[in-house]
């Protein structure tokens, strides 16, 4: 674990701060492929609730 030195030379163990950077934007290939993730997952679900539906009511 590292450790950091205080002026009067006490140790402390506090984590270290990770080096912080500035998020880019989403290409256009990302995009689409959240907008296509996003139609398949509505579609799973959907289903499952249709599927769901319908076993509820077979009896």
């Amino acid at each position: 674990m590292p450790y950091t030195n205080e002026e009067g030379g006490l140790l402390n163990n506090f984590a270290r701060e990770p080096k912080i950077y500035q998020a880019e934007p989403a290409t256009e290939g990302q995009k689409r492929t959240y907008i296509f993730l996003g139609i398949a997952a509505t579609a799973l679900v959907g289903g499952l609730i249709l599927v769901a539906f319908f076993v509820s009511n077979a009896s």
